[in-house]
């Protein structure tokens, strides 16, 4: 049996996921200078991605996949403050200056799995396109404005695909890190055990969270100053509800 701090859990349901963010909400409310940190450094480094490879759309497209599926490894600290109510800055730090090799593991794999999304991308459209595509303009008039239904939404599916695995993978397993010695097999099996036990509201729970950073992209970056945080926060509610049966107490 795994051992984890004990703080209040319930069902998982249909109803799950906005509860999470009800109370990753009031955690940074109720600690937001720890949370707003993470999100403006965050967000003032997916700025950097965007000018340093505004022209080279695949250096681009490369660089923000690893950003958002790197980018959870990065707010892990703030696990730390939805666990510990009156944790602040120092914890977090911290927890980092631990070097926690499970955690730098993990991250090498997440980067991996962008290497492998943006290679395979790559393919996909290298092949389907009529033209070639060497800026993000091109990619917007040739891939995603084109009036025939086809190449754009393939890309879209492909990549809904791709991350399905990523997301079962770590929406257990970051917090499980932070919170527990297990390992990172360990965690990541625990992670596919739950999201097999509850596959309802884990779909829901994606699609909520990709609409939220989708959001927090669509307002130039901004948006993630603060969405990066609530969602850290929310995930680690997630967390405790998703392994409510085999956490010690």
């Amino acid at each position: 049996m795994i051992e984890s701090s004990s703080q209040l859990t319930h069902p998982v349901t249909l109803q799950s996921p906005w509860r999470w963010l009800a109370l990753g909400w009031a955690d940074l409310r109720r600690n937001p200078v720890p949370g707003l940190v993470h999100g403006l450094l965050l967000t003032a480094f997916g700025w950097l991605l965007l000018w340093a490879a505004r022209d080279q759309f695949w250096l681009l497209a490369g660089a923000f996949s690893g950003f958002l599926i790197v980018a959870p490894i990065l707010a892990t600290g703030l696990y730390q403050i939805s666990r510990q109510r009156q944790a602040g800055l120092g914890e977090v730090v911290q927890l980092w200056r631990s070097g926690d090799g499970r955690l730098v593991k993990f991250g090498l794999l997440l980067g991996l799995a962008g290497t492998g999304w943006v290679l395979t991308s790559a393919g996909l459209i290298t092949w389907g396109s009529p033209v070639p595509i060497h800026k993000p303009l091109d990619f917007l008039r040739h891939v995603v404005l084109v009036r025939e239904i086809g190449l754009f939404e393939v890309w879209l599916l492909l990549g809904a695909l791709l991350a399905a695995p990523v997301f079962a993978s770590t929406v257990v397993a970051l917090p499980m890190l932070v919170d527990t010695r297990a390992t990172v097999m360990e965690s990541v099996t625990e992670s596919w055990r739950a999201v097999a036990s509850h596959p309802g509201p884990m779909v829901l729970w994606a699609v909520v969270i990709g609409m939220l950073v989708g959001l927090g992209m669509a307002t130039a970056l901004l948006g993630l100053i603060v969405l990066i945080p609530l969602l850290a926060h929310a995930s680690w509610h997630a967390y405790r509800d998703l392994t409510a049966h085999r956490v010690a107490n």
